[in-house]
């Protein structure tokens, strides 16, 4: 594979990143494409349509507009928007020069991702089969903007190595799949699974990483200078995974069924997520001789309660036992940012910019695993025979199923979501390697002025060197016992 995408780039010459035709060409046609869709098949739903509403009201003696959907989802769908345009923007915006590719490119895909999920869903979920039209409303743009999460988790294994073209491809098919298999996870397999361990961050990350496999670079090392952070870069990642830190427990409640439900998920997952911040903490000054800390830890591991709580949220986990998941997860995260992520770069040739493997993979992967657990283990003591019913939704073709046969088909889910992750990241990648794309040369990763036009700084008010960090603990030579700190060579 390497030794035949190696000929066709020689044989087409040095990578061109002139994407002044092919750009514009995918963001205008798919655009119009998505306006003639959404012609076609979008319409508002019934709490959102005035005719309909009215209706509604008259039918279910509803007395006040106050009833209306929006009001109760309306405040998680904010969060959740801050957290995938703000949070996630600016968590990759590390680089010392990628933040304006950060930031902006992520904003990119995920303008398309949701128009384009809105569909996909739709047409897997709520397509109406007499008049062949979907109807959206607040819950439906709160279920789009998880499914951009999905593209914009693959987005940080390739940070800095494609154009915003290939991002596109790539949004437009991670949206396509995760539909697929969200639709098999949650209707054919019946799983729970409210803040997505399974179906946006397994999926999400073993589909970046199956494609940054693909495109593995073998001379990366060309631009190992950029591959770094410096002081204010790694400031402005650190807005990002307060974002994402603070408004997580929306996330992980966003679509859980109103009450008791919601409430829960809401306390596990903050619970987790404080639990994880210590443990982090504590596992990053270990690793190094003097006890100082690595922001690269503190931006990242500090996170992966939130990731791995996302399956068991809306489940009786208890307080405690969300403690222990987030004191579990955080040292697992910092872990794979000190070992597992040089190993997968030296010995499975698997080039993660913003170790994605660590914060979205193994513990969505964890997570799914957790709430299969859980689940397995729930009964009529702790939930009540209508709390079973109704945390499980055991109704329907699902009236007879139990606790443990339950667990049993969540932890199928989680294996769903990392095939589907792998496999489609696979094909995806192939696509990805043909030379038409845009993408940099090994040489020219990393930077800004490749796709944007970026200010000149005035020689008067460069700064002198700094102590700069190298992100990821990839190309750190010395032993981790020692300071990760050096002085930048001038």
């Amino acid at each position: 594979m390497g030794n035949l995408c190696e000929c066709l780039g020689n044989f087409f010459g040095r990578k061109n990143t002139n994407v002044r035709v092919s750009l514009p060409a995918v963001c205008f046609l798919w655009q119009i494409a998505m306006i003639v869709l959404f012609g076609i098949f979008v319409r508002y739903d019934e709490e959102s349509d005035v005719k309909k509403w009215l209706e509604l009201k008259e039918s279910a003696n509803i007395t006040s507009d106050i009833e209306n959907d929006f009001y109760f989802r309306y405040p998680s769908f904010q969060d959740v928007h801050v957290m995938i345009f703000v949070g996630f923007g600016f968590l990759m915006t590390f680089l010392k020069r990628y933040s304006f590719s950060g930031v902006g490119f992520s904003f990119l895909i995920a303008a398309f991702g949701l128009q384009w999920a809105l569909l996909m869903q739709g047409w897997f979920h709520s397509l109406d089969p007499v008049t062949a039209t979907i109807s959206i409303g607040v819950e439906s743009m709160i279920n789009a903007d998880f499914c951009c999460a999905g593209s914009l988790i693959a987005m940080g294994a390739l940070l800095g190595k494609v154009s915003p073209v290939q991002l596109m491809i790539v949004t437009l098919f991670g949206v396509t799949l995760f539909a697929v298999e969200e639709y098999i996870i949650l209707d054919l397999l019946h799983c729970r699974d409210a803040g997505g361990s399974m179906v946006i961050h397994a999926f999400g990350g073993y589909y970046g990483l199956a494609i940054s496999w693909v495109l593995y670079r073998p001379k990366l090392h060309q631009s190992k200078r950029l591959n770094g952070s410096v002081y204010h870069s790694d400031m402005f990642a650190m807005i990002g995974t307060l974002f994402l830190w603070m408004f997580w427990p929306s996330f992980n409640s966003a679509i859980t069924d109103h009450g008791d439900g919601q409430h829960r998920a809401a306390i596990n997952t903050y619970l987790a997520l404080a639990s994880s911040v210590l443990t982090a903490v504590a596992i990053s000054s270990m690793s190094q001789k003097k006890g100082k800390l690595d922001m690269v830890h503190i931006q990242n591991a500090t996170l992966a309660g939130g990731v791995a709580m996302g399956t068991a949220a809306e489940f009786m986990i208890t307080p405690y036992g969300s403690l222990i998941v987030g004191f579990c997860c955080g040292i697992i995260s910092t872990f794979g940012y000190l070992f597992v992520t040089p190993f997968l770069e030296k010995t499975l040739k698997l080039q993660d910019t913003c170790g994605i493997h660590n914060l979205h993979a193994v513990p969505g992967m964890l997570g799914g695993f957790i709430g299969a657990i859980v689940a397995a283990f729930a009964n009529e003591d702790v939930y009540g025979k209508e709390g079973l019913k109704s945390v499980f939704d055991f109704e329907g073709d699902f009236a007879n199923r139990t606790p443990g046969t339950q667990g049993g088909f969540q932890a199928a889910g989680t294996c769903v979501a990392i095939a589907f992750g792998l496999v489609g990241g696979g094909v995806v990648g192939l696509i990805l390697r043909f030379p038409i794309w845009g993408d940099p040369a090994d040489d020219n990763c990393f930077d800004d002025e490749v796709y944007w036009e970026v200010p000149e700084e005035d020689e008067e008010e460069i700064i002198p060197p700094v102590l700069e960090y190298n992100n990821h603990m990839i190309h750190k030579h010395q032993d981790i016992s020692e300071s990760n700190f050096s002085v930048e060579q001038s």
